[in-house]
């Protein structure tokens, strides 16, 4: 099986998109060259990085960032995982600021690792995009974008388009200055021509979606 590198050649890809897509070509050159995700360097547990996105879910990068916050002070450790969740109990996690919901999904997860059931970082790396999918949506609160969030800030996966996140489609909207954002299915269609690199793409899209005259403060990510 052949092993995926962490992450792909950005020159390469900025060269790519702005020969096969002129419109896009036009917001990438006024935005200028975009770097790659630091988390690509970083050390890197699957499970600590699929916790904090359930934690991060439906919140803004600053509420969640403080939760996560306390869960590390309430457990003593960096990492959250299956001997580190052990430590506290629901009402711990309550205290912190985490949903009855996150809370059963944090669980579940833990149960998931504790039984072997979730890929390993090497297993992941031999592992096609879509395989990795499969194999952790079964985990409570983990749907096909946060899974997906993973493949391009952590694993660096070349290649992923999350049709479903409204910045992406946001995004695509201003490129092609159309009056409606696209339907999930219309953005795979227009996102073809952006293959093998439609991950970089996307972190286009995102910048494209938030671009105004005036800086803003960086939000944070799951994943950052």
């Amino acid at each position: 099986m052949p092993c995926h590198a962490r992450g792909f050649d950005v020159a390469q890809a900025l060269e790519h998109l702005q020969r096969s897509d002129r419109r896009l070509a036009t917001w990438m050159r006024r935005l200028g060259p975009l770097q790659a995700p630091e988390g690509w360097q970083r050390r890197f547990d699957p499970v600590d990085a699929l916790a904090r996105a359930i934690l991060f879910q439906q919140l803004s990068g600053k509420a969640a960032s403080t939760i996560v916050g306390r869960v590390e002070a309430a457990i003593g450790s960096r990492r959250l995982h299956a001997g580190t969740l052990a430590g506290i109990d629901d009402a711990g996690l309550r205290a912190c600021g985490v949903s009855g919901n996150k809370a059963l999904a944090l669980r579940d997860l833990a149960r998931r690792e504790a039984a072997g059931e979730l890929p390993t970082l090497r297993q992941m790396s031999v592992m096609e995009h879509e395989d990795i999918i499969s194999a952790l949506m079964p985990v409570r609160g983990i749907g096909r974008w946060t899974v997906e969030m993973m493949l391009m800030f952590r694993l660096g996966r070349p290649d992923i388009l999350p049709v479903d996140d409204l910045g992406i489609r946001k995004g695509a909207q201003r490129v092609d200055k159309a009056e409606a954002m696209p339907t999930p299915k219309a953005l795979a269609e227009r996102g073809q021509r952006w293959g093998p690199y439609r991950t970089y793409a996307s972190l286009y899209l995102w910048r494209i979606a938030d671009f105004s005259a005036d800086a803003k403060v960086k939000t944070n990510r799951s994943q950052d």
